[in-house]
């Protein structure tokens, strides 16, 4: 007995021997193969892919309800831009979106409609007759970000003097672009903004150069402002009003940017423990720049992007002029990534509200404008004016949405599930 028990044991600890041994040869055939495991079993990363799938007016979320005027009045100012072009061009970057000519009737019949005097109900009339709805998506997947931005307002002077020493420039006269499209197709819609140096081109300045003078006495400022991190946030949202110490008003908007890579520092503040992802906004970001003048330029260059203006004409009570041309209209006009979308398209955003969670905000939108931080098929930032109020609807406006393009009710559009850009 004792005999079999003791055989019994020894296959039992050889089985576990065997077994261990096992283990080891796995876990080591893992170990060495799993560079190229992880590459066989992690599918790549799609591109960004702009799709487009039916849907109808009874999809819309508050469509019944929504108050369009402001809609038409932003819709009317794209069109006049629209309808300057050749009838055979395509009013954006993706051919299904369609050309001059098939948005014309839809413009020219919106332009003649009194903004002022129409009833509600006539004008939805008229966009449900004009138009069909499309849900967007990214690979069909129709969830993305939507953030806002505003018209900030800053102290400025013509000249440099006293408390005047922060420039905001024009865009320099050496930058070039070069479009990667033009010499391979599969970069169609990506291009490099650079220098020449000798006979090479160089990544332009970022903005730690700049702020160290690679752009001084050349004749670039514009204006002199009197606060850097009203500057460095007026970069952000593209345009602006600077009260000049005369009393004038002068408006300034976007003119080029220095094509390095945005980075939003609010992530830099997250990541050093001075804000976390619930309390992060513009406002608190702001306050702790000025509260921290010893570490705010260092962290403020952590973003290379920077942004060069140019005056704009005009009204200085009208709203800033975006991408398209055109000025902007309060909670209307909407921020949207132009490799992927026509400046002009009404779109349907459904999203929630700025300042509470649990309060819709499901509205037309016009898209007329677009920012270096706006990527993606299906991403936006809202316009929320000028003021103090917009800047704090701007600030916490950090939403997930979808939308739906509203495109001349004649086009037709591949349905399959990534239907193509041909």
């Amino acid at each position: 007995m004792a005999a079999f028990l003791i055989k019994k044991r020894s296959s039992l600890l050889f089985g576990v021997l065997l077994a261990f041994m096992a283990i080891i040869l796995v876990g080591s055939a893992v170990w060495f193969f799993w560079p190229r495991i992880v590459e066989y079993v992690t599918p790549p990363e799609k591109p960004d892919h702009l799709t487009l799938s039916p849907a109808r007016f009874s999809d819309l979320d508050g469509w019944q309800t929504d108050n369009m005027q402001p809609a038409l009045i932003a819709f009317q100012r794209s069109c006049e831009r629209i309808l300057r072009r050749a009838d055979d061009k395509d009013i954006g970057p993706d051919p299904r979106v369609g050309t001059v000519a098939q948005w014309r009737p839809a413009c020219e019949t919106a332009l003649e409609i009194n903004a002022q005097t129409v009833r509600s109900e006539d004008l939805r009339v008229f966009f449900q007759t004009a138009f069909k709805p499309w849900r967007a998506g990214n690979n069909n997947d129709p969830v993305g970000l939507f953030t806002g931005y505003y018209e900030p307002e800053l102290r400025g002077s013509l000249t440099r003097h006293d408390q005047f020493q922060i420039p905001l420039y024009l865009k320099p006269d050496d930058m070039v672009d070069i479009d990667l499209g033009a010499f391979r197709t599969d970069l169609k819609g990506q291009k490099v903004v650079g220098r020449v140096t000798g006979k090479k081109v160089v990544p332009y300045y970022n903005r730690t150069d700049i702020e160290a003078g690679a752009l001084a006495d050349r004749g670039l400022e514009l204006v002199w402002v009197d606060d850097a991190v009203d500057a460095f946030f007026l970069q952000i949202q593209g345009s602006g009003r600077v009260v000049l110490d005369d009393g004038n008003i002068l408006k300034v908007g976007y003119a080029a940017t220095n094509g390095q890579a945005y980075f939003a520092i609010g992530r830099e503040l997250i990541k050093r423990g001075a804000l976390t992802p619930k309390t992060v906004s513009l406002q608190t970001i702001r306050q702790w720049l000025h509260d921290n003048p010893d570490q705010a330029d260092d962290v403020m260059n952590l973003n290379a992007s920077y942004v060069f203006f140019r005056q704009l004409p005009g009204d200085p009570d009208a709203g800033p002029i975006g991408a398209q041309g055109v000025p902007l209209e309060t909670e209307r006009s909407l921020a949207v990534d132009r490799r992927f979308h026509a400046m002009g398209v009404p779109i349907w955003l459904e999203t929630r509200d700025a300042m509470n969670a649990d309060r819709k905000f499901h509205q037309l939108m016009i898209a007329q404008d677009t920012g270096g931080a706006i990527r993606g098929p299906v991403r936006g930032d809202i316009f929320f004016g000028p003021g103090e109020k917009a800047a704090l609807h701007a600030g916490h406006m950090n939403r997930q949405g979808q939308t739906y393009l509203l495109l001349p009710a004649g086009i037709s559009i591949d349905e399959s599930p990534l239907n193509r850009q041909d």
